[in-house]
């Protein structure tokens, strides 16, 4: 999940929305989209996380189902349709939902990326890309194992002016420049936890500030830090929901546990500590990036982006 957050420094869009009666924290994260784990208590999880700061989520592989809910989709089943009836049955989704963002699309060399055949992954690819240009909206891209094979496709089917975000980064240091010379923006989760924090520092530190981007990518993508208190979902059994959540201890099991969109300010935390900059500071920063990735015509962010 990508964070839209501002704290500390007043701006003066800040003042106007005050002035409108919005006192509220600004972060931008995304919610889970609606399955067998979360449905039934996604109003919960939204109020909690909008307890915390949390006012926008984009969602992937959902529409509208909330008022403060950006969709984004792309549903995973038409990679076996057709390439040549893909662009005409997802014209009609985007036309429904003109303020969907597209994703998230990708490539994957993983475990579940193995039982798609890879050619036929990067041959819907390149569609979903051409698409996206074409309607002038921001993608999210999934990649597991294949950054050198995105790369070349991005340098053939590139630049992208709407935004491309690479979603739970975890690529090398070294390919940053060429994926942020083809538009794309770094978001960064609790996947980020898993990297030795040299190698994770030496990244970060290669991304242009005006890329960078933070997500909680819940349910998955649970924070692996010891000590570090967390926000847990509603009727998660793989913990007793009676205790206090701390990650690193026996209650948390990475596998198993789900992760709360709450959670992404610990993300927040652990790149700010790696940035070695404040965390109110980083806030601004990812919440200015997000506001102008996500203020593409038709959007529910564009007037209020457009006021920054």
């Amino acid at each position: 999940m990508r964070l839209w957050n501002r704290r500390g420094e007043r701006s003066r869009n800040e003042r106007r929305r005050q002035q409108r009666g919005d006192n509220s924290e600004v972060v931008r994260c995304s919610l889970p989209p609606p399955g067998p784990r979360i449905f039934s208590v996604a109003t919960q999880i939204i109020r909690k996380a909008q307890e915390t700061g949390v006012v926008k989520f984009a969602v992937n592989g959902v529409s509208e189902q909330h008022p403060c809910v950006i969709p984004c989709f792309w549903p995973p089943s038409l990679v076996f349709l057709e390439v040549t009836k893909l662009l005409s049955v997802m014209k009609e989704f985007f036309s429904a939902v003109p303020g969907a963002a597209v994703g998230e699309i990708g490539l994957d060399k993983g475990s579940h990326g193995k039982k798609i055949d890879f050619m036929d992954q990067v041959q819907v690819f390149r569609q979903q890309l051409k698409l996206a240009k074409e309607l002038e909206r921001p993608v999210s891209v999934h990649c597991v194992r294949a950054f050198g094979d995105l790369l070349e496709i991005l340098q053939s089917e590139g630049p992208f002016p709407a935004g491309l975000i690479l979603h739970s980064y975890l690529g090398s240091a070294e390919m940053v420049p060429g994926f942020a010379k083809h538009g794309a923006y770094f978001s960064f989760s609790g996947y980020l936890t898993s990297m030795k924090p040299q190698k994770a520092k030496k990244m970060l530190k290669m991304v242009p500030t005006d890329r960078i981007l933070l997500e909680s990518d819940a349910p998955d993508g649970l924070p692996q830090l010891k000590g570090c208190s967390l926000s847990c979902v509603p009727g998660d059994a793989s913990i007793p929901q009676e205790q206090p959540v701390h990650s690193g201890t026996t209650n948390i099991d990475s596998k198993g546990t789900l992760n709360h969109p709450a959670n992404i300010s610990t993300v927040l935390g652990y790149v700010a500590t790696l940035l070695e900059m404040p965390e109110d500071e980083l806030a601004q920063v990812s919440y200015r990036n997000a506001m102008h990735l996500f203020s593409y015509p038709g959007s529910k962010i564009s007037e209020e982006a457009a006021l920054l």
